[in-house]
């Protein structure tokens, strides 16, 4: 009994401390922390129950906070505003759980004050005589509590189960978790951007360490995430990833608010298939881009010389070259070496090619000015011969005429 003392004073430490987290050294850890046996053995995709609405009740601290909040014995604010929400919850639109986090009085966050997501709107101060008209007026009609002022909430909220009296595993996780999650908004100055708070049970403690992230997007949507098995050295990428670039951590995401479970594990499925197709993509592109350089260049140099060069015109080529009928299956058969015609209509796609109809990465056959290129050596011989015959015939009859 006295090791088991020991044991419980070591898991109800002040989460808000800055304290040193546990560490896989300690003897606690390999039973209940992250060098727990059944760490990451669960699949984590679509075990958050469905529900629309997050209410948290700040109060006190987890050192507090009995294994149920619903025990009698328990402070009344919290004991019958969960018992208001069971009696009214078939009277609510929107599925709605209720959350305790922590509440210290002089703080920003202080005893009573209720935040709901994802409406991202605070109440000060709820007593237990305003309960039931608190859940009547907000929860049940949606509505505005009279004798409270919502506040607009602004950045980043995460919450983190760190209840140890209801499970023993989210008493050793959560606070080294919060402790992290502190350091490295700190260090980084986000004070003012995000919160973090432990909290009460929110299901799946043999997902420990669970974190619960509300924000908004960039098209102003509150979402609120959670992820699970998460350690300390989970809690940067969470910060860079999620928090400041918006973009889930697929390996840790347990699902979403609002989000069904059948379609938590299709978001899930859709971000890997999209992440695979994206590099598969890209691949391709470098691959596509590559062969093309390479035909263009194959295409070129299987010109010969005293046919002109190939020029790039944009993503076009333009290869000025007589069109030899002649010549016309000896350049098919060279491009066809150089892959860039492979079957045997050489004839019909040297015309498309031509007539630019493949588009504008096929070459371009650019046209003669002169009509005469395309006759043959012995047609111009022939053809000066008649001219000057005709010319010395001409200069023969003037002189006889000036006889």
């Amino acid at each position: 009994m006295a090791r088991r003392d020991r044991e419980e004073a070591m898991i109800l430490t002040n989460p808000s401390s800055s304290s040193s987290p546990i560490t896989v050294s300690d003897p606690l850890d390999a039973e209940f922390g992250f060098s727990r046996p059944d760490f990451r053995t669960s699949q984590l995709a679509g075990s958050v129950e469905f529900y629309q609405r997050h209410v948290f009740l700040c109060y006190k601290n987890p050192q507090v906070w009995p294994s149920k909040i619903e025990d009698s014995e328990f402070d009344q604010v919290p004991r019958l505003l969960f018992a208001a929400v069971m009696v009214r919850k078939a009277d609510m639109n929107k599925e709605t759980r209720l959350t305790i986090c922590e509440g210290h009085d002089g703080t920003e966050t202080s005893n009573g004050d209720v935040l709901i997501f994802p409406d991202m709107i605070r109440y000060r101060r709820l007593t237990h005589f305003d309960v039931d008209t608190f859940v009547e007026e907000v929860l049940v009609k949606d509505g505005e509590w009279l004798p409270g002022t919502p506040e607009r909430l602004k950045g980043s909220y995460v919450f983190v189960c760190s209840h140890g009296s209801r499970d023993r595993r989210c008493g050793v996780c959560g606070p080294a978790l919060v402790g992290r999650f502190k350091e490295e908004i700190e260090l980084r100055g986000l004070q003012s951007k995000i919160s973090v708070s432990p909290c009460s049970h929110i299901g799946g403690h043999q997902y420990a360490g669970n974190v619960i992230i509300f924000g908004s997007k960039i098209n102003g949507e509150v979402t609120g995430h959670w992820y699970g098995y998460v350690t300390p050295e989970d809690v940067p990428v969470l910060l860079e990833q999620h928090i400041l670039k918006g973009e889930i951590v697929n390996g840790l995401w347990r699902g979403q608010m609002g989000l069904s479970e059948e379609e938590q594990n299709k978001s899930y499925e859709l971000r890997q298939n999209l992440n695979g197709e994206t590099n598969v993509g890209n691949k391709t592109e470098e691959l596509t881009q590559t062969h093309k350089s390479e035909m263009h260049t194959a295409a070129c140099q299987s010109q010969p010389e005293e046919m002109g060069c190939c020029q790039e015109n944009g993503n076009s080529y333009c290869c000025e070259y007589p069109a030899f009928p002649e010549k016309l299956e000896t350049q098919d058969a060279n491009v066809g070496t150089a892959k860039v015609i492979s079957d045997k209509k050489s004839s019909k796609k040297l015309n498309s090619r031509i007539n630019g109809v493949k588009g504008g990465s096929a070459r371009k056959v650019c046209a003669m000015p002169t009509w005469f290129d395309s006759w043959e050596r012995e047609d111009m011989y022939a053809a000066l011969a008649v001219v000057c015959a005709a010319a010395s015939v001409a200069i023969a009859y003037s002189c006889y005429k000036q006889l």
